[in-house]
């Protein structure tokens, strides 16, 4: 009855190892699985993480790049900027603190404001003054080439003159000019060659303003006519006025005067010799001393033509010539053109556009003089 028993509970040992045995294996068959799963995971996935990791390590070095070159290219253009500030020589025979000084210099700065520069932000404009001393012109001149300016402006054919002679490089644009072809400054309006353009006055002012006064004031026979010998646009009006006095039959007395001592002298002269009218020339001497002018004329009770508004406004009685203003402010958009990198040969020399007849009732009355209604009605500004 024994052995019966132990051989059953032996094959029973025998089956609960064969049961664990089976379990093992199960275990290790799942182990290999996952061994060769993580295996097959591995071989596909750490390509596909170093892909991903590399562009991103990429990026970031690239983004890092950019912000440096970035930074390099804004501080190099603001660098630029600076450094590039445009620089404009003003060179002028008058004086800063004479009424059309003022007047004219603050209609180029207008100009240029209009054009988008503004004095001491973007643009910088350095002064020279002769006073009233043009043989001091030639050395201002020399000064702003020494400077390096980017642009020379110069008013008046003295000036222009200076500029062009201190310079064959450097861009210069001229204004109030009578004759810059006559003067060699330029070889001709259409194509001005060298280094200089601009605004030039070239009509006949001279022949207009006498044949005004003469409409104005008929019985008028004798015109003294002052008048600086060393001005050469002066010279030219003499020569056109002394044609058309031919034709008007006026006897035209030229009286010089090179500085404000030859007032006194110049009016004498205008007394003794009986002149009855008087015409002023534009020059350094005559609009240094505007009012002393005006007063002596006033004294002399004498009908009087001048150059523009500038003596009017001081008390004169007429004035026609080109609207300076204008051409100063115009001035600017030649400057303008040659800063952007236009050549001064390449621009051609304009003439004023517009031309000013103005007439002070006030100054007639206080003489005793009467302007006709016709040529009153002429005149582009009455002042009463």
């Amino acid at each position: 009855m024994i052995l019966p028993r132990v051989l059953a509970r032996a094959d029973k040992v025998d089956q609960i190892a064969e049961v664990r045995d089976e379990k093992t294996a199960v275990r290790n068959r799942r182990a290999d699985i996952m061994s060769a799963d993580a295996r097959r995971a591995e071989h596909f996935l750490c390509p596909l993480s170093a892909a991903v990791v590399k562009p991103i390590s990429d990026l970031r070095l690239l983004i890092s790049g950019l912000c440096a070159m970035l930074f390099v290219l804004c501080f190099s253009a603001e660098a630029q900027q600076l450094a590039k500030v445009p620089r404009i020589g003003l060179l002028s025979s008058g004086s800063p603190d004479s009424t059309r000084e003022v007047g004219q210099i603050e209609a180029f700065r207008q100009g240029l404001r209009e054009l988008g520069y503004v004095e001491g932000r973007n643009v910088v404009i350095e002064y020279r003054y002769a006073e009233g001393v043009e043989e001091r012109l030639p050395k201002l001149a020399g000064e702003l080439v020494q400077l390096n300016v980017d642009v020379i402006f110069a008013s008046g054919t003295t000036g222009a003159q200076a500029a062009k002679n201190a310079t064959k490089t450097i861009p210069i644009v001229m204004t109030s000019v009578t004759d810059p072809i006559g003067t060699g400054l330029v070889a001709s309006l259409a194509h001005p060659g060298g280094n200089l353009t601009g605004l030039a006055n070239l009509s006949e002012l001279g022949g207009k303003q006498l044949e005004l006064l003469k409409e104005a004031f008929p019985k008028v026979t004798r015109v003294a006519v002052i008048w600086d010998p060393a001005n050469t646009a002066n010279a030219r009006l003499l020569g056109e006025m002394k044609v058309a006095a031919v034709v008007l039959r006026i006897i035209l007395q030229p009286l010089e005067v090179r500085s404000s001592d030859d007032f006194d002298r110049a009016f004498s002269a205008i007394k003794k010799e009986h002149a009855s009218a008087l015409i002023v020339l534009r020059n350094v001497v005559t609009y240094a001393y505007p009012t002393r002018i005006v007063e002596l004329t006033a004294k002399s009770k004498l009908p009087a033509m001048y150059p523009d508004r500038v003596l009017v406004d001081a008390g004169g009685l007429m004035s026609y010539g080109p609207n300076f203003l204008e051409m100063f402010r115009r001035a600017a958009t030649y400057v303008d053109k040659i800063l952007k990198g236009a050549k001064p040969a390449d621009l051609p020399v304009e003439q004023p556009k517009k031309f000013e007849f103005i007439v002070n009732l006030k100054a007639a009355q206080q003489i005793g003089l009467t302007i006709p209604p016709n040529v009153l009605a002429r005149a582009d500004k009455v002042i009463r």
